[in-house]
């Protein structure tokens, strides 16, 4: 991720802590909820390593291949999973999400040192923190409010206000699943607008 360190290492508390909940969740699940939490598990964890600081931990060249081989065959598997009548907008979800992993880690691997360009010279001084974009700008943005979207429908399935005769209720405990996958939402946001 080539945003400011701050940014990343929020990002890495908040993914690692939601893949280890779901790694724990994934003991107690069975047959399609154990895939999904696995799925779910392998995003939040890739995630958190995505999000290190690259001043930290510089992969390049093999960290983006190897976050582009994950989460490929992550994603082939979600549309085999559709492709096998299993379909479902989770595992439609997971495919875009783990492709938009793959964008992300090809595009920041073309990205000079934390996304900074680099300039010689007296340039240098006046350009020292210009942000070179990486990535398609129309990929990006589609990626960006595809993201957008779910993140409210996130929150809309997490919260179920309801009101009747001017009383407003909160039926039944919202799931935990839905807070997580709503902070990885918000995550894929965040590393998206920082490409």
């Amino acid at each position: 991720m080539h945003g400011p360190p701050l940014i990343g290492w929020l990002l890495v508390a908040v993914s690692a802590a939601t893949g280890a909940y779901c790694l724990v969740r994934l003991r107690a699940g069975a047959g399609a909820e154990r895939r999904a939490v696995g799925s779910d598990a392998l995003m939040g964890l890739g995630m958190a390593a995505m999000a290190v600081p690259p001043a930290v931990m510089d992969t390049r060249p093999w960290g983006a291949l190897l976050f582009a081989a994950v989460f490929g065959a992550a994603g082939a598997h979600a549309l085999l999973g559709v492709a096998r009548g299993r379909a479902d907008t989770h595992h439609l979800h997971h495919a875009v999400g783990a492709f938009a992993m793959v964008y992300m880690a090809l595009a920041m691997a073309g990205t000079p040192m934390g996304g900074r360009a680099e300039h010689t010279g007296a340039a240098a001084a006046t350009h020292a923190t210009a942000h070179v974009p990486a990535g398609t700008p129309l990929l990006t943005g589609l990626l960006l409010v595809y993201f957008a979207v779910y993140v409210v429908r996130t929150v809309a399935v997490l919260v179920p206000v309801t009101v009747a005769a001017g009383q407003v209720s909160w039926p039944g405990r919202p799931d935990l699943t839905h807070a997580c996958r709503l902070s990885m939402g918000i995550g894929m946001l965040a590393m998206l607008l920082t490409l």
